[in-house]
Parts: structure tokens; C-alpha cells; sequence
């Protein structure tokens, strides 16, 4: 009996980390269009140079990331964790992974293995998307009390 309990508590937490998941995803596609409507807003309308408006779309949608996902991804245990502290965590999470992995990875795969930028782009996701949820979930996120 206790193993089909226990079994039963890893396949919810599994649903659960799954459904999360998902919910990390449509944060992400949220601010993937919101990102590319202020740099291209920024750019054609304001004549802003382009990596100022990267700068500027950058710090927007990270912020609202932060407060999406607060809410609604990795709410559980909010009230015992410092929110900039949390702030703090997500801007280095994303800047971690959104602007030097992702650097990285585009030198690799254009420049050396001379794979196509969209494709790279795409194929970055794979790996930057998940190792994102994972510092955001396990750290950023992560309650102080445990």
C-alpha cells in the first residue's frame, strides 16, 4: 500500500512540475511577442538605435516575468521569499541564459558548425528554455525558509 502511495505522489508531482512547466512556457511566449514589439515599436516608430531597444525590451519583459511567474507558475510558498531578492535572481537567471548562453551557443552553431540562424535560434530554445525554468524554479523562485 505505501508504495502505490508513494508512487502515486511521484506521478502528481510530475503532472504538477508538468503543468508548471507549461505555465513557465506561456509567460514565455507572452514576452517573447511583447519583447518583439517594443524593440520593433522602439526601432521603426522612435528611432531608437536596435540594442537600446533590445536593452529597453529586455529590462521590461524579464520584469514582467518576474511578476507573471510570481503569480501564476511559482506561486507556491511566495510569502517566504524576499521579492527583489527573487527580482535580483530572475534578471541574472535571464541574462545568464537570454544574452551569454544564447551568445555562446549562436558562435557554435553559425560560425563553427555554420547551421542557419533561424534554425540555431529555434535549436537554442531546446536548451536555454528548460535550464531557465530550472535556475528560475529551483532558485530564483525557491523559498528562503527551506
Amino acid at each position: 500500500m505505501k508504495r502505490k502511495i508513494s508512487k502515486f505522489n511521484k506521478e502528481k508531482n510530475l503532472v504538477n512540475l508538468l503543468k508548471q512547466f507549461v505555465k513557465f512556457g506561456i509567460v514565455g511566449a507572452i514576452n517573447t511577442i511583447l519583447s518583439y514589439a517594443i524593440m520593433n515599436i522602439g526601432y521603426y516608430i522612435f528611432n531608437i538605435h536596435e540594442q537600446i531597444c533590445n536593452i529597453i525590451a529586455f529590462i521590461i519583459t524579464v520584469f514582467i516575468s518576474f511578476l507573471l511567474n510570481n503569480k501564476f507558475v511559482f506561486k507556491e510558498n511566495a510569502e517566504n521569499r524576499s521579492w527583489i531578492k527573487s527580482l535580483i535572481k530572475v534578471y541574472a537567471s535571464y541574462s545568464t541564459t537570454g544574452l551569454f548562453l544564447t551568445a555562446l551557443l549562436l558562435y557554435i552553431e553559425e560560425q563553427i558548425l555554420g547551421i542557419e540562424h533561424y534554425i540555431a535560434t529555434l535549436m537554442n530554445l531546446v536548451i536555454t528554455i528548460p535550464i531557465n525554468f530550472i535556475l528560475n524554479k529551483l532558485w530564483a523562485f525557491k523559498s528562503e525558509k527551506n
